[in-house]
């Protein structure tokens, strides 16, 4: 048996969107993936957590985003883990997990260009396939320049890179939180049930 082929989509998902989607299975079909784990992060150290709902919350969502589409699994690895949530661990305990199956990190434009700039981004550009998208409002970060990074991290890391044949949109789940608040519908945004969970629940009010 060959080894698998598992993508990690990891975010807040504050809350998770329709772009999140697109972008997991746009890596899923290219990439030809067993599956994508959603992996909602625990404690960000790089947003300010007034600014994010409870990981249970979020975790949910996901739990609901993912419930109709085959491929897609939700983890509560990072939301177990005490501290910061760190890419570069997440990568370690699923390796020491499952070793036998070759993980992609799913990423868009905007995270890519910050990689580096991670805790030990040698670990992770060693035990794992970047893919990225390109985002449709990245203004500064062009498609060549979205190159010229690729090459800088293969130069730099030796790093395994797969552009992905998608532009994702500039929707941000700052822009769903904006519209909740100002009582907007969201239905386009977010999957159905997430719209619902969100709605029953008074999120984001």
């Amino acid at each position: 048996m060959g080894r698998r082929s598992v993508g990690i989509l990891g975010g807040t998902f504050n809350p998770i969107h329709d772009q999140h989607i697109l972008l997991a299975k746009s890596a899923y079909e290219q990439l030809s993936l067993s599956r994508v784990i959603l992996m909602p992060s625990g404690v960000s150290y790089l947003k300010r957590s007034q600014d994010v709902l409870p990981s249970d919350l979020r975790y949910e969502m996901c739990l609901l985003a993912a419930e109709d589409i085959s491929f897609l699994e939700v983890s509560d690895l990072e939301i177990k883990r005490s501290g910061n949530s760190y890419t570069r661990d997440t990568i370690q305990q699923l390796l020491e997990a499952d070793p036998s199956s070759t993980y992609y990190f799913i990423t868009g434009s905007d995270t890519f260009f910050m990689l580096d700039q991670w805790k030990d981004p040698e670990y992770i550009f060693s035990h794992c396939i970047i893919a990225v998208a390109q985002r449709a409002d990245a203004e500064n970060h062009t498609y060549t320049d979205l190159i010229r990074k690729i090459r800088e991290y293969e130069g730099r890391y030796n790093a395994a890179i797969r552009p992905l044949d998608i532009r994702i949109s500039d929707l941000s789940s700052s822009t769903v939180r904006e519209y909740i608040a100002e009582g907007r519908d969201i239905r386009s945004f977010v999957p159905d049930k997430v719209a619902k969970y969100i709605k029953e629940n008074g999120l984001y009010r």
